[in-house]
């Protein structure tokens, strides 16, 4: 993406726990970021395993440069979701569309305050009692690409055999331009709600998942 914006940063933890992470050694202080795929590996590797970002992800404000620092801290939301690390982030909702957002967003570890619903204490609680890891992922076999979704309840699963698709998802794994992505594929995830929309910004919200936590038929 061409957007030039101020990189973000995290304060990190060897220990999600509030004890624990404050005995000696614990802390690795602010690290900044690079704002690409490779900031949750890089941060699994030092051994990070709580985060706290050094901005909310403001979903509220417009124009292209608040579009890309919002990417930029919801790709590291959920790049570390799917490695089990805690990250403590807020999360500021349009009131238009907070109730549903908040739940397009529920498969990522669960904010510390969300603004914007109505019944935000309900909200949060649903989202904290109800999270867990692999309520949205996906993962490209030989020749098709498939999608787990539980985060409406059951399980919506969808298989494309289209080659276009690693394609259109590896555009959208760090946000892209709606033009960039073909029109076809563009809607049918619009409509399954597996991209979420920000200014003119498009982003890929299931998250990939390498190997399986629980036995393939329970994931």
């Amino acid at each position: 993406m061409p957007f030039s914006t101020p990189r973000p940063t995290v304060l990190a933890w060897r220990d999600h726990d509030v004890q624990t992470r404050a005995l000696p050694g614990m802390s690795l202080g602010r690290i900044p970021l690079t704002s690409d795929s490779g900031d949750a590996p890089r941060l699994w590797a030092l051994g990070v395993r709580r985060v706290e970002l050094d901005a909310p992800v403001d979903l509220t404000t417009p124009g292209q440069a608040a579009a890309r620092s919002v990417i930029d801290r919801l790709c590291l939301v959920r790049d570390l979701t799917a490695r089990a690390v805690q990250v403590d982030w807020d999360l500021l909702l349009p009131p238009d569309r907070a109730e549903h957002l908040w739940k397009v967003l529920s498969h990522l570890h669960p904010p510390r305050t969300v603004t914007g619903l109505a019944d935000a204490d309900t909200a949060l609680h649903a989202w904290r009692t109800r999270h867990y890891l692999c309520k949205l992922i996906w993962r490209q076999g030989p020749g098709f690409l498939q999608i787990r979704d539980r985060r409406w309840g059951d399980l919506r699963r969808f298989t494309a055999d289209d080659p276009r698709y690693p394609a259109a998802v590896a555009r959208l794994d760090r946000g892209a331009r709606p033009a960039d992505i073909p029109h076809d594929i563009l809607d049918e995830l619009t409509t399954e709600h597996l991209v979420l929309r920000t200014d003119d910004v498009v982003w890929w919200l299931p998250y990939h998942v390498a190997r399986w936590l629980q036995e393939a038929m329970a994931v």
